[in-house]
């Protein structure tokens, strides 16, 4: 999940579409899926300084004007991209099975959160404790697992209440998994606030 906080800041480097025709900048057609499916990475102090040196000698370059200043400027573009790849890389295999593990659960909860809403049903199949699993959950997406649980619960509840008016509560509650009426009732109106009856006559 992403997020920024008031000190906040970005670089924004834009490239001329013809620089990408240099044969030395195929790493960015090679690498393009990767970074839009994860295109964040997360950089220790180290590596952060490379970074802003690469940047910083790319903005010198281009105040000097330097005859040579389209040459550099694509070294150093190349370096770049190589740099950063280098560094996606390493943090992908060091994450690697906390993200297959929350990619899991997310195919697992579309596919069994009617029935189960409980974390250990998820984390079993996981084939991890249910703390270490929320923990991982949370860590890959910024909520715990119960969260996420209860989110995808209350959005189906909300869908059948707005849409399915031929539905009784009864009937809903049986459809994700309640085993009583009230249970569900109670368990509506504790997440949203209102009861499922009263959410349905804001319609």
């Amino acid at each position: 999940m992403v997020s920024k906080t008031d000190d906040y800041l970005a670089t924004l480097i834009v490239v001329d579409a013809s620089v990408l025709n240099d044969p030395m900048l195929q790493i960015i057609n090679q690498m393009r899926y990767r970074y839009e499916s994860h295109p964040c990475v997360k950089l220790d102090r180290h590596e952060y300084r490379m970074i802003t040196d690469v940047v910083e000698g790319m903005r010198e370059i281009k105040r000097l004007e330097l005859p040579e200043s389209r040459m550099l400027m694509t070294r150093l573009l190349e370096f770049l991209l190589r740099l950063l790849s280098h560094y996606r890389k390493s943090k992908l295999n060091e994450t690697g099975d906390n993200r297959r593990v929350s990619m899991q659960f997310h195919s697992d909860l579309t596919q069994h959160f009617r029935k189960h809403h409980d974390v250990g049903f998820y984390a079993e199949r996981a084939c991890l404790t249910p703390k270490y699993f929320s923990a991982v959950v949370k860590q890959e997406t910024g909520h715990n697992a119960a969260y996420w649980i209860r989110v995808k619960i209350i959005a189906e509840a909300k869908m059948l209440l707005h849409v399915r008016h031929d539905l009784s509560l009864k009937v809903i509650a049986d459809m994700l998994g309640f085993g009583e009426q009230t249970s569900f009732s109670r368990y509506f109106k504790r997440e949203t606030g209102v009861s499922p009856t009263e959410f349905r006559e804001l319609d």
